[in-house]
């Protein structure tokens, strides 16, 4: 999957920008996994300064804790959890003010070593759509690179969103 051709995923992000600009609806991120790249996507598009608020890249369960994600959640449910990722849609959204807000936390190829709750493969995200929140569980196959889960990931997101608006 090395040299992979991303285009259809960017053609769908263009898709969501100019829907998002045509129905005024603004969309923040709050991105472990995906690293910012769902935000990055979105800002390919001319215009995305219209709707894109913001974007967080909360890599490590402090910066999660500093952006609104209450840590009792981590404590509790574990930062790869659908309540982690609800939670931070819920916190990006209020944090920009946002029609929607996305959260996506999860393990691409490896163990976390600093999370017990990691599993491979398996990410978790919600978006917040105006308070109404919906959380998905995404299961990826082992793929070559970091780039092609990121992707993989973003593409899942941007269908979901699609379909949603």
């Amino acid at each position: 999957m090395a040299g992979t051709d991303y285009s259809q995923v960017r053609e769908q992000y263009r898709e969501l920008t100019e829907l998002l600009i045509e129905k005024r609806l603004t969309i923040t991120t709050m991105e472990s996994a995906t690293a910012g790249l769902i935000a990055s996507l979105i800002t390919d598009t001319e215009g995305s300064s219209a709707i894109l608020k913001g974007a967080f890249v909360t890599y490590c369960n402090e910066a999660k804790i500093m952006q609104g994600v209450p840590a009792e959640i981590i404590e509790t449910y574990g930062v790869y959890s659908p309540d982690t990722a609800r939670a931070m849609a819920k916190a990006c959204r209020a944090a920009y003010r946002a029609d929607i807000g996305i959260g996506i936390t999860g393990s691409f190829g490896n163990v976390d070593p600093n999370n017990a709750d990691s599993v491979p493969g398996v990410l978790y995200y919600t978006v917040d759509f105006r308070g109404r929140l919906t959380t998905y569980r995404l299961d990826l196959d082992p793929l070559p690179t970091r780039l092609d889960y990121k992707m993989r990931a973003a593409e899942e997101v941007v269908e979901t969103l699609l379909m949603m608006i």
